[in-house]
Parts: structure tokens; C-alpha cells; sequence
């Protein structure tokens, strides 16, 4: 069986970033200010998921009730190029009245919200509440044999918090994800 491939043809899917060695992959932090009506947040989603697109993290609350707005802040990573495209696409949805691409419009604001219960005993108790300390996590429950704690900060403070659970027990984890908000006026 032969296989013919034309010469000059690429593969430019957004599923295969490998495709796109020659630039960087960048992760970006999208605000998109849309009309607070039913279906607004499926059809950003779809744009995403139709073109491969990947979100690594979605917020989505009202911010302006007597304007019925809400902000979907939406943290998604790719090259210039398909970030640039998905600005744009974005831009041109009817329900969709701004979109700031917080990474380059300046300084910003990012926190992410988790609730982390780690399940342990004996000694690995005391120590799972000395890392806590140290990451200024919060007890916000607790039982013989588990804590729950509350963390606000980076993704890459939980993430690290995590990892330093994890030796001293199971680590069951619920996430916000996160929110951002430009910084001065």
C-alpha cells in the first residue's frame, strides 16, 4: 500500500500544538464581559470545544445585575496566533460586550479559591498543619481522621500545597478556578 503525501502540507489543528514548534505557547488570562442570558455561557464554551481549543480554567458570575452582565473569565493557552483568534472570535459573538486579554493589557490581579481535604493520622496531622501555616491555609473543618482547608492565592501556591499534602495523605480537591481583575484605575 502506498502512501502519498503532498509536499508543503502541515497539520495547523489547534488539538496538535506541536504543530506550531516555531512559536511559543503562551498562557493567556481572558475577560469577556457578555449578557447575563441563558445559553451565553454554552456558546463561548462551544467556540472553544469547536475549534479545540483548550480552557485550563473557567469563572463565570453576574457583576452588573441591573445591567444583566456577567464576566466569564476564562484562562486558555496556545500561540499568538490562536490567541489572537480567539479574541477575535469571541469579539464578534452578539452577546459579548468587551473582551480584555488581561496578560498584555497591564498589571492584574489573579486569585484562585480551593477547599483541600487531606485525610491523616498520628504525626502526619501535626505536620499537614504545619504546611498550612506556612501557606496560610485556613482550617475550615475538621475530624479524627481529616482537615479541610481553605486556600486563596496562585494556581502554583495550590498546586505546590498539593504536592506537599500528598506524602502525608489522600488529597481530595475542589477548585474555583480563577478570577482576575486589572490593577490601578
Amino acid at each position: 500500500m502506498a502512501l502519498n503525501i503532498e509536499q508543503g502540507s502541515t497539520s495547523h489543528s489547534a488539538y496538535d500544538l506541536r504543530s506550531h514548534l516555531s512559536e511559543d505557547i503562551e498562557t493567556h488570562t481572558l475577560a469577556i464581559l457578555v449578557e447575563n442570558e441563558p445559553g451565553v455561557l454554552a456558546r463561548v464554551i462551544g467556540l472553544f470545544a469547536g475549534r479545540g481549543y483548550n480552557i485550563e480554567s473557567l469563572t463565570v458570575a453576574e457583576v452588573d445585575h441591573n445591567g444583566h452582565r456577567s464576566r466569564i473569565t476564562i484562562v486558555t493557552s496556545g500561540t499568538p496566533q490562536i490567541i489572537n483568534q480567539i479574541k477575535m472570535q469571541l469579539g464578534r459573538m452578539v452577546p459579548v460586550h468587551e473582551v480584555s486579554d488581561m496578560t498584555v493589557e497591564g498589571p492584574f490581579v489573579a486569585r484562585e479559591l480551593s477547599l483541600i481535604k487531606v485525610i491523616a493520622k498520628g504525626e502526619k496531622r501535626v505536620e499537614a498543619l504545619r504546611i498550612a501555616e506556612i501557606f496560610r491555609a485556613n482550617v475550615v473543618d475538621s475530624t479524627l481522621e481529616s482537615f479541610v482547608f481553605e486556600m486563596t492565592g496562585m494556581p502554583d501556591k495550590i498546586d505546590a500545597f498539593c504536592e506537599l499534602m500528598r506524602p502525608l495523605g489522600e488529597v481530595k480537591l475542589a477548585r474555583t478556578g480563577v478570577a482576575a481583575i486589572a490593577r490601578g484605575l
